[in-house]
């Protein structure tokens, strides 16, 4: 395996082909040191020469590497200072990166309760507004995409992708534009909850006939039916939730 510093001994020679590959390489060490707590939320990372020297690299990658966190809300710049370790109410926790990087900690954070939390106020009310509003174009979507989670045929993978595009549609067919721009803030927070809900499942057969059951509530416009199903797709998701929990999955 090459090592960060085998790397940037290459970057040296051929910067354009390598420089990416070592800043994310470095990036993503950096991140997962401080979502350990290696580095410390309020405290100030090494001085960039030592940590030039403890990753291996040199200081336009680490600088390169910071600005990177920095834009996600990890780290903050301060001149004549140093770097600031942001406490975590700061950062993007929404970001498919440090959704990542954060690892087990999303359990310890309480993160997914609170991923499930939003949808158990927001995809009730939606289901009942779409039931309303969508048009039969929408309707189709939805059903297109519990087909995908249908068709998945035990890939896991498969079948999250298409339980994700059938919530934000569903958010979507609401008509609501706050919801629906809600949609695109949460979908990867979303997608990794949606994923560690159904790898605790034991079966995908009750998902899969509840998503059925609202999708034809949609189509008979039956707004009580409809924020029924949604309310019992979330009970689901509650329940594999606190199994993903004590696995620690």
């Amino acid at each position: 395996m090459t090592s960060l510093g085998s790397q940037e001994h290459m970057n040296e020679q051929t910067p354009a082909a390598s420089r990416p590959r070592v800043k994310n390489n470095v990036v993503t060490a950096l991140a997962i040191d401080i979502s350990t707590n290696i580095y410390e939320s309020g405290t100030f990372l090494p001085r960039e020469n030592d940590l030039c020297e403890h990753y291996g690299v040199s200081r336009t990658v680490i600088r390169e590497a910071l600005k990177v966190l920095e834009s996600k809300g990890m780290v903050r710049a301060r001149p004549r200072v140093g770097t600031l370790v942001c406490e975590r109410d700061e950062w993007n926790i929404l970001d498919p990166q440090v959704i990542e990087w954060l690892g087990d900690e999303v359990f310890r954070l309480n993160l997914l309760n609170c991923i499930l939390e939003t949808r158990q106020v927001i995809e009730p009310v939606a289901a009942r507004l779409a039931a309303e509003r969508a048009t039969v174009q929408e309707i189709a979507d939805l059903e297109q995409a519990w087909q995908m989670m249908h068709d998945a045929n035990g890939d896991l993978a498969a079948f999250t992708e298409g339980d994700t595009l059938f919530h934000s549609r569903l958010l979507k067919a609401s008509h609501n534009q706050v919801f629906y721009q809600l949609s695109h803030s949460i979908n990867s927070a979303l997608k990794y909850s949606l994923q560690t809900t159904n790898e605790a499942a034991a079966t995908c057969t009750e998902a899969l006939e509840r998503h059925r059951q609202l999708v034809e509530a949609l189509r008979m416009r039956d707004k009580d039916a409809a924020e029924e199903h949604a309310l019992k797709i979330l009970d689901l998701a509650s329940r594999d939730l606190k199994i993903a929990t004590q696995k620690g999955l």
